[in-house]
């Protein structure tokens, strides 16, 4: 029977752009028969996935909407039975900001599809970023205050390629910090504080890393802010937010 499976996240990512190879699992939104379960199952066992391996548990996090299927775009048809969309660049980067997880790739992946895009010539404009997140969660102000700072500062300030290497190690610092506080505190980290607790062990470091800052400072006002950037698998753990 036809099947459609819309792919999220580090997924999309992965089918899309260059600068990422990995991704832990596989989130996506599956639109078909019940016997689909089974099909995932069987090419799981077949090469050796954990379980899990594609899932919908993303809709049960904040950065789901069901306005993401129709703002999803067309990748491939395979069999003339399984379609796969992919979530559009500014659409994927909204979500990024709504989830804005300081300890994975969120911020990362963010700055990564910027740079790509600038490198292809078709950058892409807060303004564009903005009208996602208002299709996708209906107001500017869904998103997190330091997404909000963070995404207006990388956008004034530019230079996408190189605040993409210098968080990829604040991303990868906070997840060792958290690691280590989860180790002295066990169940202390939920889903509803971890970013909180990132947030206060990155203050609490000797460098303030560059994410910190970039999520910190807050922005200029709004009417000075360009719209174009200047030139210059395992299952998911209800306890442990961290892997």
């Amino acid at each position: 029977m036809p099947a459609e499976i819309i792919l999220i996240g580090g997924a999309s990512v992965l089918v899309n752009y260059e600068f990422r190879d990995m991704t832990t699992d596989i989130d996506a939104l599956i639109q078909a028969a019940s016997v689909m379960k089974d099909v995932i199952n069987l090419v799981g066992d077949r090469y050796h996935l954990p379980n899990g391996w594609l899932n919908q548990d993303f809709i049960r996090t904040e950065s789901y909407s069901p306005e993401l299927v129709r703002f999803s775009e067309y990748y491939r048809t395979y069999s003339n039975v399984l379609t796969v969309r992919t979530v559009a660049a500014e659409y994927l980067i909204a979500m990024k900001l709504r989830s804005g997880r300081q300890y994975k790739s969120d911020l990362s992946d963010v700055l990564g599809i910027l740079a790509e895009h600038e490198k292809n010539g078709n950058p892409i404009t807060l303004e564009r970023i903005r009208k996602a997140v208002s299709d996708l969660y209906e107001d500017w102000n869904a998103l997190p205050e330091v997404s909000q700072n963070f995404i207006s500062n990388v956008m004034r300030d530019g230079h996408f390629g190189e605040l993409y290497a210098q968080t990829i190690i604040g991303e990868k610092e906070t997840k060792e910090l958290l690691i280590k506080f989860e180790q002295d505190y066990s169940g202390v980290t939920k889903e509803g504080n971890v970013n909180k607790i990132a947030e206060n062990l990155q203050k609490g470091t000797n460098r303030a890393s560059i994410l910190a800052q970039l999520r910190e400072r807050k922005p200029e006002a709004r009417q000075q802010e360009p719209v174009n950037k200047p030139e210059t698998r395992k299952a998911h753990k209800p306890e442990s937010q961290i892997e």
